[in-house]
């Protein structure tokens, strides 16, 4: 057995024996001891291999496998430019926390600064998005690697998991690799027994805690404050959200939640970022107290709230950080909290304020739905009518941009299925590894069925993610395009002002023309235009197999004008309110 062989198989057996169950690789001859090493052990029935052509395409994958499973799924790759390829993942996985493992393959150091083919510094190239950072010395013929190999895989996963800073994240292993990068012909002399402990143990037993442990807390727990408001957002676990709603529910509090986690939807207030645009009616109904959880990224009117002088900000910190970029926050509170406050905070709640904000939301939703159900085809009415017809205990993975505003804006969250689980690449928002995400949650997610929800330059930027060989595991998922052709979220921003139109097209809206269904033809994905809501819903309630792309065409001009109407209709309904 030759030195790069003999790591890789070591590298790759510790993984399985740590609880990896998939492995994502793109071909590279440097990177071919990996593979082969993975190959092995997919044969063996040990693991499943996801073959990719496109590296940045294949760590989302790998990203969207350990969103919601929570198990680090390793990406592997060759040196050069195949590694630059995993920094938008990598970026996203350290702001979102999910455990990650990149394996990048290299060229040895005396190959490095001397103009070697395909050789560039990779050593730390991730900056200070990983949660750790290991370049693996040569290896070598001789006796005295093992431990050494298999106690390094070990922290690398402890790391990613989030042992011991209590983040999960993503961690970087370069190994350096000389030629010969195939399996010899005879692979029995090596100067050592290299196989693992026995009865398949792992040699590092990293202890199984929560990702979310927390090491940092400010008191005794979280006050029973009468007129809290619970605002949630985009958690590192999607399951977190149940326990922070679970709490709000004890004590009686009114909840705003972005559309993200999984949780009884019936604890959150209908359309509640609508609620915030009815000013007279919130300088009434004003908290005394803003609990947040989870990063909140889609509403200016919520972080218009959050900046009030009147409203004290605190936060339950699912990690070693917390989200404060308003610089309001003015107690930290542990994950822990949430449990040991219940007793006290239950049954807190000011009634006759609860109580408004329910009828708010009631209200709110009763003359909302006609304006967002009559401007078919738009973007809230389309995004309306796949969260309310999702099947039972299923998946939605939701696209940045324009679709998850309108999600947030137009959802009824009393409507929403049970048990469905809803992700979103929320650590930096960037619109490209979409399609590749909702690919890795398909494979992984063990429900009734798994859709996406996104617009048409998300859709196109991460077209390679339809390209699956035949050899793969492919997975069932339903993917919706709104198609607006271009930059419908300028439209609502600034650059979207009617002063600035002449020059909105050319730099902002940036239409591409594109054919949805031979883009979907040419990666043999299945498409189809969708015209009405009828059908749309009854493709929604009747998932298919494979990857079925639904394409919807809407005009991107009438947003700005229907998010105007709402805010108005919430004026309009709510002032008035005792």
């Amino acid at each position: 057995m030759n030195p790069s062989t003999a790591l890789a198989t070591v590298v790759i057996d510790e993984l399985v024996r740590l609880g990896v169950r998939d492995v994502v690789l793109c071909p590279g001859s440097r990177s071919a001891p990996l593979a082969y090493a993975a190959l092995a052990a997919e044969q063996a029935g040990r693991l499943r291999l996801h073959v990719r052509i496109d590296e940045r395409s294949a760590a989302f994958l790998a990203l969207g496998m350990a969103k919601v499973s929570r198990v680090p799924v390793p990406i592997i790759t060759t040196s050069g430019t195949a590694v630059a390829n995993l920094h938008p993942a990598v970026l996203e996985a350290h702001h979102a926390a999910v455990p990650l493992l990149v394996l990048t393959a290299d060229r040895p150091p005396e190959m490095r600064s001397v103009g070697a083919n395909q050789a560039t510094d990779q050593v730390k190239i991730f900056g200070g998005a990983t949660r750790w950072f290991y370049e693996f010395g040569v290896p070598e013929k001789r006796a005295g690697q093992r431990e050494w190999w298999r106690s390094i895989v070990g922290r690398a996963v402890a790391e990613s998991t989030g042992v011991p800073a209590g983040d999960a994240g993503p961690v970087h292993l370069n190994l350096p690799l000389r030629p010969p990068l195939v399996p010899d012909e005879d692979d029995s002399d090596w100067p050592e027994d290299l196989t693992g402990l026995p009865r398949n143990e792992a040699w590092l037993n990293v202890r199984q805690i929560d990702s979310h442990r927390q090491v940092v807390t400010s008191g005794p727990g979280i006050a029973p404050v009468p007129k809290t408001l619970v605002v949630l957002g985009d958690l590192p676990e999607p399951s977190m959200a149940a326990e922070v709603a679970e709490l709000a529910d004890a004590a009686g509090w009114p909840v705003i939640a972005e559309p993200f986690g999984k949780y009884h939807r019936g604890r959150v207030t209908p359309h509640g970022p609508l609620i915030l645009r009815a000013s007279q009616w919130l300088d009434r109904n004003r908290p005394e107290r803003v609990l947040v959880a989870g990063r909140v990224t889609l509403d200016r009117e919520v972080a218009h709230l959050l900046r009030h002088p009147e409203v004290s900000v605190e936060v339950i910190t699912a990690g070693t950080s917390w989200a404060d970029a308003g610089h309001q926050v003015r107690r930290v509170h542990a994950w822990e909290d949430i449990e040991r406050s219940r007793t006290a905070v239950s049954n807190c709640a000011a009634r006759g304020w609860t109580a408004n904000w329910r009828k708010a939301g009631t209200a709110l939703s009763q003359a909302a739905t006609p304006v967002i159900e009559d401007s078919w085809p738009s973007g809230m009415a389309i995004a309306r009518a796949v969260v309310h017809n999702l099947p039972d205990d299923s998946a939605l993975v939701v696209g940045p941009s324009n679709i998850v505003r309108d999600l947030d804006l137009a959802r009824n969250a009393n409507r929403v299925a049970r048990e469905v689980v809803s992700v979103a690449n929320r650590g930096l928002a960037g619109i490209d590894g979409v399609v590749s995400t909702a690919i890795g949650v398909a494979l992984t997610h063990t429900g009734t069925a798994t859709y996406a929800l996104m617009g048409d330059l998300t859709f196109l930027h991460d077209g390679n993610a339809l390209l699956i060989g035949p050899d793969n595991a492919h997975p069932d998922l339903t993917i919706v395009v709104v198609n607006d052709d271009g930059g419908g979220i300028f439209t609502t921003l600034e650059p979207g002002q009617e002063r600035l139109a002449d020059s909105f097209e050319r730099v902002f809206g940036t239409p591409t023309g594109a054919d949805l269904e031979l883009v979907c033809k040419a990666r043999g994905a299945a498409h189809e235009l969708i015209t009405d809501r009828d059908t749309l819903i009854e493709r929604i309630q009747h998932p298919g197999k494979g990857i079925r792309v639904l394409e919807v065409r809407v005009e991107r001009s009438g947003e700005r004008a229907l998010v105007e109407r709402l805010a108005e209709v919430a004026r309009q309904t709510l002032d008035p309110l005792d």
